[in-house]
């Protein structure tokens, strides 16, 4: 038998994708905090939403995926053991095209739950009171940019993590190794970025806006909009560009440029924007 024709949906990250705010307005880097590009190994999404226009709610458009939650936490929270991940080039969800109801589709609506990428730290400090550490080192970050997530044990890169709670949207955790002097030490680090400081780009948000701590980013399909006739007879294929670009965000502390991770708090892990395109 032929395959059902599917809309297929994949990602492609660009550190040199515009930066915008959270309105969608292209932004800088605000005043007393630093950041840098990080090289996004990969990323889970939790919902997956098709707006008609411009005044469409969050959650009145088709709601074509919803990933699993759970209350084991005791809030509702995305339950991360479940999480599906694709990188750069690959297929993060299809579907078939007769599932969807045929109209126009002016935006895409996705919420991004969680992050997995690598970011440059600065260590200064003294180990044990003999060895001295002044150097750049690269390290491997989960970030849980979700709305919440209960979180068991998870793997960042070598390590695991042991939570079983639920973590509100920016938590992070970053695996790396330490070396100097013949000295070389495994390392894992944590924290959390401030409440309602992890950017979610929305430029509908004067007529539609989303809801706070919400992690649905909002943008409008490139060049055309989405047709779904409901007789259609090949894969439609929905390029996703995320914006990595100075996405990740610090206090700056040091005023050296670098993030130096024992002094200078994470402010923000969030997406700089989104340009679904169809293929």
């Amino acid at each position: 038998m032929p395959t059902e024709p599917k809309l297929i949906f994949r990602f492609t990250f660009d550190s040199t994708q515009t930066r915008l705010n959270a309105h969608g307005v292209e932004t800088g880097i605000q005043e007393g905090h630093a950041a840098q590009s990080p090289v996004l190994n990969s990323m889970s999404v939790n919902y997956i939403e098709l707006s008609p226009d411009d005044t469409t709610s969050p959650g009145q458009g088709p709601v074509i995926y919803r990933g699993d939650e759970t209350k084991e936490g005791g809030s509702t929270a995305i339950d991360f053991t479940r999480s599906v991940f694709a990188g750069n080039n690959e297929v993060f969800y299809a579907i078939s095209l007769k599932e969807i109801p045929p109209g126009e589709y002016k935006h895409l609506r996705l919420s991004v739950a969680c992050q997995h990428f690598s970011v440059q730290f600065h260590i200064d400090t003294t180990i044990n009171d003999t060895v001295s550490i002044k150097d750049d080192f690269r390290g491997t970050m989960a970030s849980f940019i979700g709305y919440n997530t209960y979180l068991t044990t998870y793997n960042i890169k070598n390590q695991s993590v042991t939570v079983d709670e639920n973590r509100e949207q920016g938590y992070w955790a970053l695996e790396s190794t330490l070396s100097a002097e013949g000295f070389s030490e495994d390392i894992l680090f944590s924290g959390q970025a401030p409440a309602g400081a992890t950017t979610v780009v929305n430029p509908l948000f004067d007529t539609s806006p989303i809801p706070e701590g919400s992690d649905i980013v909002t943008a409008a399909f490139a060049s055309r909009s989405l047709v779904i006739s409901g007789d259609e007879s090949s894969n439609v294929i929905v390029e996703v560009s995320i914006s990595t670009n100075k996405s990740f965000e610090w206090k700056e502390v040091v005023h050296n440029g670098k993030w130096d991770i024992l002094e200078e708090p994470v402010i923000d892990m969030g997406v700089r924007g989104m340009i679904p395109v169809i293929r």
